[in-house]
């Protein structure tokens, strides 16, 4: 058969047209010649239609031609590339739109020059207009926290909220953390994700959980509320040597309201409820504790001596089994001297 246009003789590919005339006169894709795309100066954050997102440049312009651009459903698998020069603070690029036509392959370019402009995006501008929906407040139980555990629960909350974010949680951010001679308060963002991390802290550091609820105003003819979530830690800390049914114990771990400990005379594990624990029953945590040197040992007793005045002490171990080091950890707790397990 004869083209209709060129007139050689050969395989008609469509409209009386053989494949050459076809594609001189058919654009399989086409565009706007100048895209803009947002960035958040503050986070480097993209806006794409209405959403952020923190992904590489080179994706989200990808994402904006692909948006931007009309392509023929005639192409298959469609490919696009694109290579950019900055010049006078926008980026002169040159966009390659490949695909398939049945087994030919086909790639048109076009010229694109795209502006960078700068906004300031939504969860920026909550954060550094002060916006929370939460406050995490941790109080000690009839006593003051130390500088480290004020430290622990500071990184245990920016770990968390760092992890949420990765995670993908772009809207929670820490506003605001005030450190009080009571304690310390967190102002976040999510009071849902504040919960979660107000929950966690009660079962890693034990103690009471209570949360409140104060209304700020109204929102879509609906009443706005901010959340207040108080853990309370109790007055025994981890490692903390208390008394206790006429026993001395140490405590290994807290979990809500329940106290791992150990027998210090026997070694046992035992599990108690906190809420037994006073305060006058605690003889202090770490502080207490001192090395002594091991003289000798026997089946039931070692004996042991004090390394700064040299006076030695014999007591009953816990265990029968043998002590292996020359340096033990010990506390003296209402005269009586006990091994410290490690």
């Amino acid at each position: 058969m004869f083209c209709v246009e060129c007139g050689k003789e050969g395989p008609i590919f469509r409209n009386g047209v053989c494949l050459s005339c076809y594609l001189k006169h058919t654009q399989f894709s086409k565009g706007p010649a100048i895209l803009d795309i947002t960035c958040c100066p503050r986070c480097s954050s993209y806006k794409n239609k209405n959403t952020w997102i923190h992904e590489p440049f080179h994706d989200i312009l990808k994402r904006h031609i692909k948006d931007a651009f009309s392509i023929s459903p005639e192409l298959k698998n469609v490919e696009i590339r694109t290579k950019c020069n900055e010049q006078n603070r926008v980026l002169l690029c040159t966009v390659s739109i490949s695909g398939f036509l049945q087994e030919y392959q086909i790639t048109e370019q076009h010229s694109l020059t795209v502006r960078i402009r700068h906004n300031t995006c939504n969860i920026c501008s909550r954060e550094a207009g002060g916006y929370y929906e939460a406050i995490i407040q941790i109080r000690a139980e009839k006593r003051a926290f130390t500088d480290e555990e004020l430290q622990t629960f500071r990184s245990t909350v920016e770990n968390i909220v760092e992890q949420n974010q990765k995670d993908g949680k772009r809207g929670l951010f820490i506003t605001d953390i005030d450190v009080k001679r009571e304690g310390l308060d967190f102002f976040l963002s999510k009071k849902t994700t504040a919960f979660s991390i107000a929950k966690k802290l009660q079962e890693q550091f034990g103690g009471n959980f209570k949360q409140s609820a104060s209304m700020v105003g109204m929102k879509d003819s609906r009443e706005v509320y901010r959340m207040t979530y108080l853990v309370r830690i109790p007055a025994y800390r981890n490692g903390d040597f208390f008394s206790y049914d006429d026993s001395f114990l140490m405590i290994v771990s807290l979990h809500e309201h329940k106290v791992r400990c150990i027998d210090l005379s026997t070694w046992t594990k035992r599990v108690i409820d906190g809420n037994e624990i006073l305060p006058s029953k605690i003889f202090g945590g770490k502080e207490l504790i001192r090395e002594m040197i091991v003289v000798s040992q026997s089946k039931n007793e070692i004996q042991l001596m004090d390394p700064k005045i040299y006076t030695t002490v014999e007591i009953r171990k816990p265990t029968s089994t043998p002590v292996n080091t020359q340096i033990v950890k010990t506390v003296r707790l209402d005269d009586f001297l006990f091994l410290v397990p490690e």
